[in-house]
């Protein structure tokens, strides 16, 4: 499924309204963006329930042959339906030419708790952690991902992570013998703070705009190894 961004008619499967969609494309670890191909003859369906195991869609890049599993393409319509837009799964054996004009993106804007992982993993990746997946088993709250060597937790929620919040990381982190990075978007209260300070987790801040800010000193250290 690696490839250009491509555009595809889709009928709202709740009110009839249709749009024009463009996959999204993420960078490859080679540097080569990369983008689902879409099944211009399926059918979108609307999202009623959230599967963390559906999620998520193997993407192969035709330049290198590496595949990473990115965030299923979705459309959000006026009328409160998000729909699932159908993907081509044979075209991911097949590769297509990647395009040219198609920038490999750095950072995707926050809308939802799925754009908040996609900033995450780009972030991740971005540090030199390319084999970043699903956890597999999810935290207390917010979305478990990992990678060699580290636990992520990503957290949409809108109340700053707690003290309790960067222990039950850290423990975790411990028991794999690897280390924890967090990622808020409403950032980390007081206790949080001086609790990491005291471990050395890593603390992260996603911007609106998709961009991961460090907010503590062992953060800091990692954000100036990325590319």
């Amino acid at each position: 499924m690696g490839g250009m961004s491509e555009s595809l008619s889709v009928c709202c499967a709740a009110c009839g309204r249709r749009h024009r969609y463009t996959a999204p494309s993420y960078p490859c670890a080679c540097g080569t963006p990369v983008a689902p191909a879409l099944d211009p003859h399926g059918s979108p369906t609307v999202v009623t329930h959230r599967d963390w195991d559906e999620e998520w869609i193997d993407v192969r890049c035709t330049a290198c042959g590496t595949e990473n599993q990115w965030p299923r393409p979705e459309l959000g319509c006026p009328c409160g339906a998000v729909l699932c837009v159908p993907v081509d799964r044979a075209a991911g054996r097949t590769g297509r030419p990647p395009g040219s004009r198609v920038p490999a993106h750095r950072a995707v804007p926050i809308r939802t708790a799925r754009d908040a992982v996609t900033a995450a993993v780009l972030y991740l990746r971005s540090l030199g952690h390319r084999d970043v997946r699903r956890a597999d088993r999810r935290p207390p709250s917010g979305i478990g991902l990992a990678a060699p060597g580290i636990v992520v937790r990503v957290d949409p929620a809108t109340d700053p992570a707690s003290a309790r919040d960067v222990e039950c990381l850290w423990l975790t982190a411990m028991a794999q013998s690897a280390q924890g990075l967090y990622f808020s978007l409403a950032g980390y209260t007081d206790d949080a703070r001086a609790r990491a300070g005291l471990l050395e987790l890593p603390l992260f801040v996603l911007a609106p705009s998709g961009t991961a800010r460090p907010v503590n000193a062992p953060a800091v250290a990692l954000d100036a190894t990325a590319d």
